[in-house]
């Protein structure tokens, strides 16, 4: 029986998956550091969440190290050359479709982010488990099957009339034209076949190999103009963590094309406010952390695209005196206006602290649920439609061009006191990650509850998320009723959810305890799980 909690001197691991999470123990129990474990962890995800990761996505790590060095791990693959705004005006398309061959027109940059992690295991965190062996565990799932969750099914579902129609997908993930049900046996033996050829050859034959070719010419076939030469470019990147005071430690992120900046910008706002004097289920937490949160999107939608392309003013952005300004602007007593989200994602977030306090906070994605539909040829590679969140606007921050990395939701955090992390953390949901963050930390942090209580109390969402086209802010329904009511009289759009809305997200988060050792849990949620050893 899995459980949601877990206390370990030794090292612990969340995950959304209960199998994933399995992996990811087995490794800490034979001696592996945060890495070897992370990695174990990411590529069983890939099988067993597939409606939500894959192969075919993209993917980013933050690293802490036994000595407090940070380290984040870039894997956003950039559009096609064969890809611009011409070429979808020249179909008539004024946006990028959500699905199909030509919303799969970026490269996958996750199995790069893989490899680079693999190889920082080896050259400073002492790893000496083979990069075989740490993808043994996902291959084996995919030859000899799982049990199917519920949650892959249901969203195949859910989204038949968008995705129905693509062949390779369907014969896949519903032969007959009937989704894998719950709790059947389901095997992915082509998946299985490229995992055998990602241990023969490495992260490297993902993009440069016969994995790669493969998954191009199936790209190919199926109309998409990413090419060979697309994935054969790539290599992810190396970069500095971003970061901002809050309380007595500093809130690290992920830099742009990540939203990551939008994350730290709700907490350095919050550092403003005495959160502790008002309940964490009262209409003024939530108001406060909503109001932050609209001004923090307001800069993030303003700014944020490839750095590559778009000078960014991050130290501005991130100075205390931009945070002190912003929470002054906050009414505690009315609610600002709010307009358009950003919109949908299908994500895992997983985080692993190891006996020597190493974290790693990752997170990987094929954007919408089953990204773009598309199916890399017989490689059972789903391949993601991350390219859709481009603009075909000239004058948009995050407008397409050739080799641009469009804006990510994905954001992995960590919450460090005295250089060396306290909090791991992380989830899904796109619109709503860095909501959900703010949450996790501050129920945490702020109100020190029980990691168990922190995932499992009731959350909002304002925006959009999972296909809802509403721009309301979302309650659960285990709010009291005068919450409801209290937002409303202060001019928020409120709307009631279910009592756990799979809109919320599937949250994960690791403390590292004052007397030593570390504590996890995992989101109820999700199918996820926490282990120790």
């Amino acid at each position: 029986m899995s459980s949601r909690y877990a206390l370990s001197s030794r090292g612990v691991v969340t995950s959304p998956h209960y199998l994933a999470t399995a992996a990811g123990k087995a490794v800490l129990a034979a001696g592996g550091n945060a890495i070897e474990a992370a990695l174990a962890v990411g590529a069983t995800l890939c099988v067993v969440y597939p409606h939500m990761n894959s192969l075919g996505g993209d993917g980013f790590w933050l690293l802490c190290d036994d000595s407090g060095n940070l380290t984040g791990l870039d894997g956003a693959g950039p559009a096609g050359q064969a890809y611009s705004p011409d070429f979808y005006a020249g179909r008539g398309l004024h946006a990028i479709p959500a699905r199909g061959p030509h919303a799969a027109n970026t490269v996958a940059g996750l199995v790069s982010v893989w490899g680079a992690a693999h190889a920082l295991s080896r050259a400073h965190w002492g790893g000496g488990l083979s990069w075989r062996d740490l993808l043994e565990p996902a291959r084996g799932q995919a030859e000899q099957g799982y049990a199917c969750s519920a949650s892959q099914g249901d969203f195949l579902t859910q989204k038949w009339a968008e995705l129905g129609g693509f062949q390779t997908l369907t014969d896949l993930y519903a032969p007959n034209g009937q989704p894998t049900p719950a709790g059947a046996l389901f095997r992915q033996p082509q998946l299985a076949e490229s995992l055998r050829l990602l241990q023969r050859d490495g992260a490297e034959g993902f993009y440069r190999g016969e994995l790669g070719r493969r998954v191009a010419r199936g790209l190919a076939d199926a109309g998409s103009l990413l090419s060979a030469e697309d994935l054969a470019a790539f290599n992810c990147r190396k970069v500095d963590p971003i970061g901002v005071r809050y309380r007595n430690g500093l809130a690290v992120n992920m830099p742009p094309p990540t939203q990551g900046l939008a994350s730290l910008l709700i907490l350095g706002q919050l550092d403003h406010f005495d959160l502790a004097r008002h309940p964490h289920l009262s209409a003024d937490y939530v108001h406060l952390v909503v109001e932050a949160t609209k001004q923090a999107f307001r800069l993030r939608d303003r700014h944020v695209a490839d750095p590559d392309h778009i000078a960014i003013p991050l130290a501005e952005l991130l100075a205390p005196a931009t945070s002190a300004d912003l929470a002054a602007a906050i009414d505690p007593a009315r609610a600002a206006p709010w307009g358009r989200g950003v919109g949908p994602a299908d994500t895992v977030w997983f985080g692993v602290v190891d006996a020597q306090g190493r974290a790693v906070s990752a997170i990987q994605s094929i954007y919408h649920e089953y990204g773009s539909g598309v199916v890399a040829g017989d490689t059972g590679i789903i391949w993601q439609n991350r390219g859709a969140s481009f603009s075909l606007d000239p004058r948009h921050v995050n407008v397409l061009q050739p080799g641009k990395r469009p804006f990510h939701t994905l954001n992995p955090a960590m919450y460090l006191e005295n250089g060396r992390p306290r909090l791991v953390y992380g989830t899904m949901g796109g619109d709503g990650q860095p909501q959900t963050q703010a949450a996790v930390a501050t129920r945490a942090l702020d109100y020190r509850l029980p990691l168990t209580e922190v995932l499992d109390s009731p959350r909002w969402l304002l925006g959009r998320t999972w296909g809802q086209s509403s721009d309301s802010l979302k309650l659960e329904g285990r709010f009291a009723p005068d919450v409801f009511d209290q937002l409303a009289r202060r001019g928020h759009t409120v709307e009631r959810v279910d009592d756990y809305a799979q809109m919320m997200g599937h949250a994960g988060v690791i403390r590292v305890l004052d007397q030593g050792g570390c504590e996890a849990a995992s989101d109820p949620r999700s199918d996820g799980a926490a282990g120790g050893v």
